[in-house]
């Protein structure tokens, strides 16, 4: 996997933060500077925390770990739900509904009873109106919307990436009480004390979104293949001590 590099970031202008009136006093250590009222952002610390962000997911999914990829807001979602599918993973890339996380349960229910009609097909709306079935498969569409990338997430997920920790701020409280590690690009508007992993840039450019999603996808796809040829190595390994 190719490492981004600072000349990258600029060329995405990851850099560009918002307004010094609107920044959050708790961004500062990430801060390279202000220039015409604008703050811009350290991008050797967005680097190394571009870097450590990739280990971290690394040594998750080597482990076993799976992956929440978010991103509702609608200059992303996009970018997260093509991401996510690439490699594997989960998403909520169209709204996040409360209690996806701290109250899971009821929302398998719901994928449950989404996958039951899918499974019946037509048979589901045999002996109902006209104005049943249109009811049902409104339903049936708008449950599909929102959980469409999580359908197949049966438990909880060992980490959450985030593509900005503020329009996500939900999410964000429903994994801190969970106590799931966050990783969220962070804007110089944002408190970060809530987001485990901070990675500072331009949360609202698409190039900089894409290029930092791209980098831990990948780290997703690299891990699962290793992860993969642990698994056949240690199968390998017992039987041959069968035989």
């Amino acid at each position: 996997m190719k490492e981004i590099t600072i000349q990258q970031l600029l060329d995405t202008g990851a850099h560009f933060g918002h307004l010094t009136r609107k920044w959050h006093p708790k961004m500062e250590p990430y801060i390279f500077m202000e220039k015409n009222s604008i703050h811009l952002i350290d991008l050797n610390k967005t680097k190394s925390q571009i870097e450590a962000a990739v280990n971290m997911i690394a040594k998750s999914v080597v482990d076993g770990g799976t992956i929440l990829f978010v991103g509702t807001k609608k200059q992303a979602k996009d970018l997260v739900r093509t991401e996510a599918e690439r490699c594997g993973m989960y998403y909520v890339a169209e709204r996040w509904l409360g209690g996806t996380l701290t109250n899971f349960s009821t929302i398998r229910k719901s994928i449950k009873k989404l996958e039951k009609i899918e499974e019946e097909g037509a048979s589901a709306y045999d002996g109902l109106t006209k104005k049943e079935v249109l009811t049902l498969e409104r339903k049936r569409v708008k449950l599909d919307k929102v959980f469409r990338g999580i359908k197949a997430m049966k438990r909880l997920p060992d980490m959450i990436v985030m593509v900005d920790a503020k329009f996500e701020d939900t999410a964000v409280k429903e994994a801190n009480k969970l106590d799931i590690p966050i990783i969220a690009l962070v804007d110089t508007d944002t408190d970060p004390s809530n987001i485990d992993h901070v990675i500072p840039a331009n949360d609202d450019s698409l190039r900089t979104v894409s290029l930092v999603l791209q980098s831990l996808a990948d780290s997703v796809v690299e891990s699962l293949e290793v992860r993969r040829n642990k698994l056949e190595a240690e199968t390998s390994e017992i039987e041959v001590e069968q035989k």
